[in-house]
């Protein structure tokens, strides 16, 4: 494949985890521990690729809602993925950032957060996005909101509002749109993500539950993005 063929941002909504452990006889945390390891795989398969930026869908502001006890382990499978990756993601020249409303996050994870993003924040190769307590349509209303304010105090002209300036307002406004968009679990849906960014990716759909996601399918996906043809609304 050449340079035009590969993506140059991949965005996966990483599903399947807890119908991946139930169809095992084993708790829903054990495959969340099972899809960190995907990831692991993804980020590898993305640099290897020639992919510039990769957003995950770790944890939506809908998970909010489930059992606190499987909250506190999510939280602590992200602590500890940030303590054992870090030093990974600097050998491969990884970057780390994250979008969302992190303050929501515990303490302590966005202490750990923080540190690991800060830790990466000069590297250059593939920038890894974890979309942490995130909401498109959140993301959307703060972005009006945000305008809206400033037109009031009249820092900008409405009429002058166009897609540019409403991007700029968004978690993403330094990332370029995402141009493939896979899904596991085989759901025909986008569950809130990225609203915004995704109007013209491309989406691939997979059957398999995320623990069972590896590089190879990830080089299937962008084998597949290669043979579409984006018209972006032309001919």
């Amino acid at each position: 494949m050449n340079d035009s063929s590969i993506p140059r941002h991949i965005a996966i909504i990483m599903d399947g985890n807890g119908r991946w452990a139930k169809e095992r006889g084993k708790p829903r945390i054990s495959g969340h521990r099972a899809g960190a390891e995907s990831v692991r795989e993804c980020v590898e398969g993305c640099k290897q690729l020639g992919v510039e930026y990769l957003t995950l869908y770790a944890f939506s502001s809908e998970n909010w809602n489930r059992p606190a006890a499987e909250i506190t382990a999510l939280m602590a499978l992200l602590e500890r993925f940030l303590e054992e990756k870090a030093g990974e993601l600097m050998k491969q020249n990884v970057k780390l950032t994250a979008i969302g409303h992190l303050e929501r996050l515990p303490d302590r994870t966005r202490r750990k957060l923080n540190k690991a993003i800060e830790r990466t924040s000069g590297n250059t190769s593939l920038t890894l996005i974890l979309a942490l307590s995130y909401g498109a349509r959140e993301e959307i209303v703060e972005a009006a909101r945000s305008l809206a304010v400033d037109a009031a105090a009249g820092k900008i002209d409405p009429a002058q509002i166009d897609n540019a300036t409403f991007a700029s307002r968004l978690y993403t406004a330094d990332i370029p749109d995402p141009d493939l968009l896979i899904r596991t679990s085989g759901e025909l849906r986008v569950s809130n993500f990225l609203l915004w960014q995704i109007s013209y990716a491309e989406i691939v759909i997979f059957k398999k539950f995320w623990p069972d996601f590896h590089q190879a399918d990830l080089n299937e996906a962008v084998q597949e993005y290669a043979r579409r043809h984006r018209r972006f609304g032309g001919l």
